[in-house]
């Protein structure tokens, strides 16, 4: 059986989509073939399979990936007859048997196909991966946005918190592990192993990510941190070459400078604030002397605001080319107005569902952390000046207040921010805002 339905998903992805569509003998042969592979029952056939199909997957172009997704979205999706009497049943008599029927008809059928692919080993980052491929194609095809969906639906009990593991990644982490935390960090370029020995190997430097077990040497999300004494203005001051090492009796402070998601295909299943807390609490408990908890975060939305706000504000037009210049002393001189500019964005500018535009802020406002400060000339890379023109922010997580923020937020979208930014707004914005 194994082979034949090797061959049947060989004939079946390399067709082009539009001719399936036009031989009634061959979709009805393709659709038969499948709910035999639906429906069957032996495990060990069953793991065999799911590993030929997997492997076959992974050797097409996007031409028969786009296929195969198309097979999925049209062929193996709800049966509206079969919902719609499932519901008049359950309507009639609401009973364990009828629910059973209502939930097994308001399925997808795709979802069981996936959970069947589930089943070989190494199967479920395979799976992420087709995820991530899925989500390329979703421009060329939205239509195929309802096999996301179930995606969606999977993951997030597959990568529910009961299952991730936080482990401290250092210095003496498997090779092939930190050649990874090379190639995703995505806040703060690792240029080399050099670079990397900076950030994992002082006794004032954390790392930590969460693994899943069916993944276990490939991170899904990791943070960085510098135990610090004060908080921080400047990145480069922070991953500078020459600084020195802290001891743990001299820190009072715990930066989170760089957070970094890994893995494309599990895009919008958060980690990041279960990661945070997690990190929050062993450093509370491992460094006593810890009193508090910033991030050192970029503003990436920041430039593009600007630019977009540059019209009614000539001035801003300006201050924008010298950002793009990289003109460090011209860009100084504007100290007071970039930090100005950035309160008002985080502050003020939404999205058309009311929440913050800046990606980052909704982040930690969402954790239930306070924008703290706002520092300008604080990462002078290329991308700092081309994102947010040098600017970086604080978001305070003050542990006792991290539940009512979060609950605020998450009621009216409220930025909550310290005195020191909110004394930055104009007076009538101000207004505006109150």
């Amino acid at each position: 059986m194994a082979t034949f339905f090797a061959d049947l998903i060989a004939t079946l992805f390399e067709r082009r989509w539009e001719r399936l569509s036009d031989s009634r003998s061959d979709s009805g042969a393709a659709t038969e073939r499948l709910e035999a592979l639906l429906s069957g029952e032996g495990e060990v056939s069953g793991m065999r399979l799911a590993r030929e199909i997997l492997s076959q997957y992974r050797a097409m172009d996007d031409a028969a990936k786009r296929v195969f997704f198309s097979y999925l979205a049209d062929r193996l999706d709800l049966d509206p007859d079969r919902l719609h009497a499932a519901v008049e049943a359950y309507r009639t008599e609401r009973n364990a048997e009828t629910l059973g029927r209502l939930s097994r008809a308001a399925e997808p059928r795709r979802q069981e196909l996936l959970r069947r692919l589930n089943q070989a080993p190494g199967a479920t980052a395979r799976l992420v991966r087709m995820r991530h491929d899925l989500l390329r194609l979703l421009s060329q095809a939205p239509e195929l946005g309802v096999i996301d969906t179930d995606f969606r639906h999977l993951f997030s009990s597959w990568f529910n918190r009961g299952f991730l593991v936080l482990r401290q990644i250092d210095w003496t982490t498997p090779a092939n592990i930190l050649e990874k935390i090379i190639e995703y960090e995505a806040v703060h370029a690792i240029n080399d192993w050099q670079e990397l020995r900076r950030r994992m190997l002082p006794r004032d430097r954390r790392c930590f990510a969460f693994f899943h077990p069916a993944m276990p040497e490939d991170p899904l999300i990791f943070v960085e941190v510098a135990l610090c004494r004060g908080i921080p203005g400047s990145v480069q001051h922070l991953l500078s070459e020459d600084r020195e090492a802290l001891d743990e009796s001299e820190v009072d402070t715990a930066v989170f400078y760089s957070i970094s998601n890994c893995q494309e295909g599990l895009k919008g299943i958060s980690f990041g604030n279960l990661l945070i807390k997690q990190v929050v609490e062993e450093l509370a408990r491992d460094v006593p002397g810890l009193e508090t908890f910033v991030t050192l975060s970029p503003v990436p939305g920041l430039n593009r605001w600007i630019k977009a706000a540059s019209p009614e504000r000539p001035a801003l037009a300006a201050l924008l080319a010298q950002a793009e210049g990289c003109d460090h002393q011209a860009l100084a001189a504007n100290h007071n107005l970039l930090r100005q500019l950035c309160a008002e964005y985080l502050m003020l500018a939404k999205r058309p569902d009311g929440l913050p535009d800046d990606p980052v802020a909704r982040f930690h406002l969402a954790n239930g952390a306070s924008l703290h400060e706002i520092h300008a000339m604080a990462d002078t890379s290329v991308n700092g000046w081309r994102q947010s023109s040098t600017v970086m922010v604080n978001y305070l997580y003050d542990l006792p207040s991290v539940s009512r923020n979060s609950e605020r937020y998450a009621a009216a979208a409220h930025v909550i921010a310290s005195r020191q930014v909110e004394q930055l707004l104009p007076k009538d914005r101000k207004r505006r805002r109150g």
